[in-house]
């Protein structure tokens, strides 16, 4: 089950807001900024919510994937 904060993170990605820099320990951006709660943004990485596409840049836009479009269904 998800918390509000981590919905209304899955809201901003799924409405293109988010950017992600991947490495061990993901970075999230909204809006352009670095997201204050990095580990509710890795918890979401790590679980399999939220991804970035495969990319040789470092920063890219932030995507659902399957199981996070789920979860945002069922919030």
């Amino acid at each position: 089950m998800l918390s509000g904060r981590d919905a209304a993170l899955l809201r901003a990605v799924a409405g293109g807001r988010c950017e992600l820099e991947p490495g061990p320990m993901p970075v999230l951006y909204v809006d352009g900024r670095i997201f204050c709660d990095t580990a509710a943004a890795q918890r979401l990485v790590v679980a399999g919510l939220v991804a970035a596409p495969a990319t040789e840049r470092r920063r890219a836009p932030a995507e659902l994937t399957e199981a996070g479009r789920a979860e945002l269904a069922s919030a």
